[in-house]
């Protein structure tokens, strides 16, 4: 498209990046919620056949944003990192084991929020630091990542 050369012209060009950027929005928006109900529907199965085959569940740890300090939760999972970055709960959860930190969560412990499941974890990390999700709860199904660090 040639830059606008009038007022109207220039009306015009803004108004069509307007809608094309609102349509490239909708269109990652809808991307990324058939991704997060593919990987919900990914771990629902996960959760279903680890407590079938009875893969042990342990009370999941969060860190600091700084990696430094642990912190007790009321969650219990299944880790799906060796490293006890991200777990899927019992209740079917994927969550993020960071927090911040605090004198009241060093107490009583932390409390964490569900978070919307990714096809792979780690995304954009280094190489060999992302994984797909699909091979992560393959390998906590197997027992591969428990009480590993």
């Amino acid at each position: 498209m040639t830059p606008p050369t009038s007022p109207a012209e220039e009306a015009a060009w803004r108004d069509e990046r307007s809608r094309n950027a609102a349509h490239q929005a909708a269109t990652i928006e809808r991307r990324r919620a058939a991704e997060t109900a593919r990987a919900r529907s990914m771990i629902a199965e996960f959760v279903a056949a680890a407590t079938a085959v009875g893969v042990p569940t342990e009370r999941l740890v969060a860190r600091d944003y700084g990696g430094r300090r642990t912190y007790r939760t009321r969650l219990q999972g299944w880790y799906l990192r060796k490293n006890r970055s991200v777990a899927v709960g019992t209740d079917g959860e994927f969550y993020l084991l960071t927090t911040a930190g605090s004198l009241r969560a060093r107490v009583v412990g932390a409390t964490l929020e569900p978070a919307e499941p990714p096809l792979v974890l780690g995304q954009g990390a280094r190489d060999g630091e992302s994984i797909d999700l699909s091979e992560a709860l393959e390998r906590a199904l197997r027992g591969e990542t428990h009480r590993t660090a």
